[in-house]
């Protein structure tokens, strides 16, 4: 697995160009947060009128792709609802990200970036998410940039680092 980080910041995604950005959201994630939140931002609202008017509503298994807009440096944007964040743990963690490759390798898209499930929310570690991701090899053959926060980018490289 190729494995790149890309910060949780905007000024820094207009400087990669990437075909897919994929936000998984809980459906109780109100505001949005993390890459969810910053894509809201960008898109002036856009989402969160989806989730207003009932368009999206982030009920477990809902997959919406939508236009980036001119704001956003993606292709396209692809939403994946995840539910209730209550309980979130390593199983749901796995079956989610399970989940979001297998649409993603149906959709044909190898240029994508995640901010893994539940991390914006903090119900699962930056550690933890690379630890079910390296163990499970859920990722094996697939290039993965993850979109981290500077504490996760800190945990992600010291845990690399140690794998060494």
């Amino acid at each position: 697995m190729a494995l790149s980080v890309l910060p949780l910041d905007l000024a820094r995604w207009d400087e990669s160009h990437r075909d897919c950005l994929v936000l998984p959201v809980f459906k109780d994630d109100r505001p949005l947060r993390g890459a969810a939140g910053l894509a809201d931002w960008r898109l002036c609202g856009k989402l969160s009128r989806l989730v207003k008017a009932n368009r999206a509503t982030a009920e477990a298994g809902e997959t919406l792709m939508l236009p980036p807009g001119r704001r956003l440096r993606f292709s396209r944007v692809l939403w994946f609802g995840l539910g209730d964040g209550k309980g979130y743990n390593d199983d749901r963690f796995r079956k989610d990200l399970a989940w979001i490759l297998g649409v993603v390798s149906r959709a044909n898209i190898t240029d994508w970036v995640l901010q893994a499930p539940g991390r914006a929310s903090g119900l699962i570690g930056a550690r933890r998410a690379i630890e079910i991701i390296l163990e499970e090899q859920l990722l094996a053959g697939q290039p993965l940039t993850l979109l981290e926060d500077p504490a996760g980018q800190k945990d992600i490289a010291e845990l690399l680092r140690s794998q060494r």
